[in-house]
C-alpha cells in the first residue's frame, strides 16, 4: 500500500509541508485499511460465535426437556401442602411427637391397616392432582414454544427419573414389612432427591438444586424421625413452590 501511494506521488522536487501531509495522508489509509480488515474479522468471528450457540441451542434442546414448567412445581408444592394438612387434621397434633408413629401405626405387635390406607389414598389423592396440574403447565407452555411433549428427550427424562424412584418406593414397602415405619419419610426424600439429580442431564440443570435440598433435608429427617409429617410438607411442599417460583420468574417472564 505504502509503495502504491509513492509511486503515485509526483517525483518533482516537494515541499516539506506537502511532504508531511503525503506521510499523513499515507499513515492514515494504512490505519484505516488495517481497522477495517479487524473489523471483518471480527464481524465474521461474531457470526461464527452466533452459528455455534444456535448449534448449541438446537442440540440441547434434541437432547433436553426443557418446557418443564415452574407453575408445575408451584402446583406440586400446594397439593402436597393441602395432603399434609388433612394428615394432620386426620392425626391431630400428636404429629409432631417422636414415638407417634409407634403409638398409631403399631397395635398389638401389628401395622394398624386403617392408617396405612389412610395414607395410601390420601397419597395417591396428591400424586393425580400434582401431576396432572404439572401435566396441564408443561404441555400448555410446549405448545406455546411450538414443541413436542412427547419425544426422546421426554422418554430419556421419564426413564433417569423413574430408576431411584421406583427403588426408593420399593425399598419404602420393605420397610414397612419391617415395621420401621418411621424411617419411610426421610426414605422417600432422598430418593426423591437422587432421582431429580439423575434426571437434571435431561432437562434444566436448576433442578438439580432441588434435589440436593430434599437429600440433606431427608437426612435430617431421618434423625428426627417423629416430625416425618413436617419435613414432608417442608420438602413436596415448600421447596417445590419455592423452586417452581424461581423457575417461573427466570424462565417464563
Amino acid at each position: 500500500m505504502l509503495l502504491l501511494l509513492y509511486n503515485a506521488a509526483p517525483k518533482k522536487k516537494i515541499h516539506p509541508a506537502v511532504y508531511g501531509a503525503w506521510i499523513y495522508n499515507i499513515c492514515f489509509v494504512t490505519l484505516l485499511f488495517k481497522v477495517l480488515l479487524i473489523n471483518r474479522a471480527m464481524t465474521e468471528q461474531d457470526e461464527q460465535i452466533e452459528n455455534l450457540t444456535e448449534i448449541r441451542n438446537l442440540m440441547e434442546r434434541s437432547t433436553r426437556f426443557i418446557s418443564l414448567s415452574g407453575l408445575s412445581g408451584v402446583s406440586a408444592g400446594i397439593c402436597a401442602l393441602i395432603g399434609a394438612a388433612i394428615a394432620y387434621r386426620y392425626f391431630g397434633y400428636n404429629a409432631y411427637f417422636p414415638n407417634f408413629y409407634y403409638h398409631i401405626f403399631t397395635e398389638a405387635e401389628f401395622i394398624r391397616m386403617d392408617f396405612l390406607q389412610f395414607l395410601f389414598t390420601l397419597s395417591v389423592g396428591v400424586l393425580v392432582s400434582a401431576l396432572g396440574l404439572g401435566f396441564l403447565f408443561t404441555w400448555r407452555r410446549t405448545k406455546q414454544k411450538g414443541g413436542s411433549l412427547w419425544n426422546s428427550s421426554t422418554r430419556r427424562l421419564l426413564f433417569h427419573l423413574a430408576i431411584p424412584l421406583v427403588t426408593g418406593g420399593l425399598f419404602c414397602i420393605i420397610l414397612l414389612l419391617h415395621g420401621e415405619v418411621y424411617m419411610v419419610a426421610p426414605t422417600t426424600l432422598v430418593f426423591y432427591g437422587l432421582a431429580l439429580i439423575n434426571a437434571s442431564k435431561y432437562t434444566l440443570n436448576d433442578i438439580q438444586y432441588l434435589g440436593i435440598s430434599e437429600i440433606i433435608l431427608g437426612l435430617i429427617a431421618s434423625v428426627y424421625v417423629g416430625y416425618g409429617l413436617v419435613f414432608w410438607a417442608i420438602g413436596f411442599g415448600v421447596l417445590h413452590i419455592v423452586y417452581g417460583t424461581v423457575m417461573y420468574f427466570k424462565y417464563e417472564k
